[in-house]
């Protein structure tokens, strides 16, 4: 079936059980980061369930900071909160029920940074993490040995073992300097100037245990609408994994992150500024690019909003693309891998 064949980039009615036949068995890797991408995995799992389909996500680790002590895996953790039901759904991020008795206690005690918050109960996930990756095992092996707990029906794997940290070349009254991503998010709330992202450690960080089989044996890869330049590009920066994008099989779709020339959440448009990239659909699928042209993207999926939208050597299609729900979500990731197979 034709994603467009309705003439308005929409699936035809009655389409959707052919659809879920033609997904039976297939292997779905899903490249994730941050709220957008958790959300996004929950319509992807949603129908691998009812088609019996299989889905890896493999998810940025650029965000990941050592607090306290800590070993702190933002996105990995809102991944596998949300698929796990413990996300916060009213903020999205963190544990729901959370309390910050060990936040006020550091905050009386003067312990710097006061500004990254750990909650009561996310704290334990990161002792159990800690313990682990100090015990030897790599970030893989931990993550999937914290996810025996929430069972997020998918398999969750870091883009990388190794260290990679997102890194802002920031200018203040000090002059220039480098500082972690989430210190210019959290604390600065990204309203420091920004020069420059700097993806620490990704000239030599090599993909985590698990992600290159997956990359080989995809029947599709969808980028799922996380910010593409602090979600997205950290993980595109392990290079043997963009290689593997680039020179494989499977088609790569992605989902656009920003509709009507505004993000769908977070400030996107101030990560897009600093490359000099245009906050738009197009502006992001031309910063993916098409992969005939050395980009990743075989298609891109953008909203009604954006239906003019266009990126050269890449097939576009439109509709709705607000997951206030999950069956909205359901009828994004039809149209992706539609147009993925």
């Amino acid at each position: 079936m034709d994603p467009a064949a309705d003439g308005k980039g929409r699936e035809p009615a009655g389409g959707t059980r052919s659809a879920y036949a033609r997904m039976a068995g297939m292997h779905i890797v899903v490249l994730a980061g941050g709220i957008g991408g958790a959300r996004f995995l929950l319509g992807v799992r949603a129908v691998a369930r009812d088609a019996g389909a299989r889905v890896t996500a493999v998810v940025n680790v650029g965000d990941d900071v050592t607090v306290h002590g800590l070993r702190v895996c933002p996105d990995l953790d809102s991944v596998m909160y949300t698929l796990g039901g413990g996300a916060d759904p009213e903020r999205g991020w963190g544990r729901r029920d959370e309390s910050w008795v060990v936040k006020e206690e550091l905050a009386a005690y003067g312990a710097e940074p006061s500004w990254f918050g750990l909650g009561d109960r996310d704290v334990a996930t990161h002792l159990v993490r800690i313990r682990m990756l100090d015990a030897g095992y790599p970030l893989s092996a931990v993550t999937e040995a914290l996810c025996t707990r929430w069972q997020p029906g998918i398999a969750i794997l870091p883009a990388t073992d190794d260290r990679l940290e997102t890194h802002v070349v920031v200018q203040d009254q000090e002059g220039t300097k480098a500082i972690h991503f989430q210190e210019w998010w959290i604390r600065h709330r990204a309203q420091l100037p920004a020069r420059q992202f700097v993806f620490v450690g990704a000239e030599s960080a090599k993909p985590a245990a698990g992600v290159a089989e997956a990359l080989q044996t995809a029947d599709a890869i969808l980028l799922a609408p996380s910010n593409p330049v602090v979600s997205v590009a950290p993980i595109l920066a392990v290079k043997p994994l963009r290689d593997a994008l680039v020179d494989g099989t499977a088609k790569v779709v992605g989902v656009s992150p920003v509709i009507g020339g505004a993000p769908v959440r977070g400030m996107a448009d101030r990560c897009l500024a600093t490359l000099g990239v245009e906050c738009s659909a197009a502006g992001v699928g031309a910063m993916y690019g098409a992969r005939t042209a050395g980009g990743i993207l075989d298609g891109w999926l953008v909203d009604d909003a954006d239906a003019t939208s266009t990126v050269d050597g890449v097939r576009t299609v439109h509709r709705p693309l607000w997951m206030t729900d999950e069956e909205k979500t359901k009828a994004i990731v039809h149209t992706a891998l539609e147009l993925a197979t």
